[in-house]
């Protein structure tokens, strides 16, 4: 029985299919990486926002055209589109199998027992686990599908913020931090494996520890992580600015292991906007948190995502978001335009925006980050920056890695020539020679060379 996998959305959803790969292995199954090999295609979804359903629906569809013309016994869906839609999913998709929501990953062996006893027997039933996902137990052990030098650690799952616009709360449920001997343990593991970048992440990691530890404990997490393993490089991803605390500040300022690099998702500027948003904190409240990180760490790296068109964006809030990014000057930042999902607040707000208006203003916002990215880029010529080695491009005659400013998947990439080929996983210095968009070429300095 040959299974293969296709893992949809954010790296926290694919540390769920590391979770179900396994299982599945463990469980004596063979993983093939080619869907039209397998007899059983395993798809964990995202269903965050409208363009995530889509995409979730379209593999669905593409694999069910492999189900009815190459000889694929059984699609079993997984994750948050799961979730989301239990009762729609056998309905309208029925050529799925079997369902599993975001608390029940690890009845994975199960649903294939039971798949595998359909495929004999039609009359059975089909199956469906939705355990409760606020009780489920976090973690386990995982089969990486990144590359062995880099990976994420999930500190804590679900979400307790309510942003109005958002249905993760619903999805993955309430906000619940892992045990800190456990994620030091597991970090341990993956110091093994030979992970040189470790990325934390979660919906909310600055809130790690509250439930458990009744105070923000990320800073004392990170601590032990340094103190006890060897990773060399470990990067914060999903922060939220009202619960940027001191300690996490002097943490990243004084650990020279803690990247000088934060995701600080920040949705929006404008005070109204905020206020419907429900974010917690103000303008001021975040205008204050970049000028301290930028005071006390100087040459830190700020990526941020802002949402427009929210319902009752006024040309006036939108100015004064463009205003705002002008004055930041982000090294990284993304634009979404604002999708009503159904069973959020904002769904139902009055002042909903026609989707031109919403491209239109994402489209302004992303020139003028072009144009700041440009100019950062070109201020980086002739420096030398750190890079975390990716791969060779045998065309091109280059390698390609990440700096410390470049988040894996998201951000630029450093190409550069070199005297000699060098591993993936190493780390070199590259002198700057030029840019090109958001990336930058160079040349290694390698010893001996």
């Amino acid at each position: 029985m040959k299974i293969g996998f296709i893992s949809l959305g954010c790296s926290k959803n694919q540390l769920d299919t590391e979770v179900m790969l396994h299982e599945l292995l463990t469980a004596g199954y063979e993983i093939t990486p080619d869907e039209t090999e397998a007899d059983i295609v395993i798809i964990n979804t995202c269903g965050f926002i409208e363009s995530a359903k889509k995409e979730a629906i379209d593999n669905i569809l593409d694999v069910a055209w492999l189900k009815k013309n190459n000889g694929l016994a059984a699609i079993i869906v997984t994750g948050c589109l799961a979730e989301r839609y239990r009762e729609e999913i056998f309905a309208e998709l029925p050529e799925v199998d079997a369902l599993l929501g975001v608390g029940s990953i690890h009845n994975i062996v199960e649903a294939v027992e039971s798949v595998t006893a359909r495929l004999a027997n039609k009359r059975l039933p089909k199956y469906a686990s939705f355990e409760d996902k606020n009780t489920v137990r976090l973690g386990g052990d995982r089969v990486l599908t990144t590359p062995e030098y880099y990976s994420y650690l999930k500190i804590a799952e679900g979400c307790d913020n309510r942003c109005t616009y958002c249905a993760i709360p619903s999805i993955r449920g309430r906000f619940r931090s892992r045990p800190m001997d456990e994620l030091v343990a597991e970090a341990k593991q993956l110091e093994a494996l030979g992970v040189q970048e470790l990325n934390i992440i979660a919906q909310d990691i600055t809130r790690y520890g509250k439930d458990l530890y009744g105070a923000y404990r990320l800073h004392e997490l990170l601590h032990r992580i340094t103190e006890e393993t060897g990773i060399p490089w470990i990067r914060l991803l999903y922060c939220y600015p009202d619960k940027i605390t001191d300690e996490l500040i002097a943490e990243m300022r004084d650990n020279p292991r803690i990247l000088p690099y934060i995701d600080l998702p920040l949705q929006h500027i404008s005070d109204p906007v905020l206020k419907r948003m429900n974010r917690h904190g103000d303008g001021a409240t975040i205008r204050a948190v970049i000028e301290k990180l930028r005071r006390e760490i100087p040459d830190i790296v700020i990526r941020t995502t802002f949402i427009v068109g929210f319902p009752g964006e006024t040309e006036d809030d939108f100015e004064e978001l463009c205003r705002f990014v002008e004055e930041a000057r982000f090294e990284h930042m993304g634009v979404f335009t604002y999708s009503p999902e159904e069973g959020t607040p904002a769904a139902e707000m009055d002042g909903q925006i026609d989707e031109q208006t919403k491209q239109d203003r994402m489209d302004i916002l992303m020139k003028l980050q072009m144009q700041i990215n440009v100019e950062q880029n070109e201020a980086k010529v002739g420096s030398t920056v750190r890079v975390l080695v990716e791969d060779f491009d045998p065309v091109s005659e280059a390698h390609f890695g990440r700096s410390m400013a470049d988040a894996a998947d998201i951000d630029g990439k450093v190409y550069f020539k070199a005297s000699r080929r060098v591993a993936p996983g190493s780390m070199v210095d590259v002198k700057v020679r030029e840019v090109v968009d958001y990336d930058l070429y160079g040349r290694a300095i390698l010893p001996n060379a």
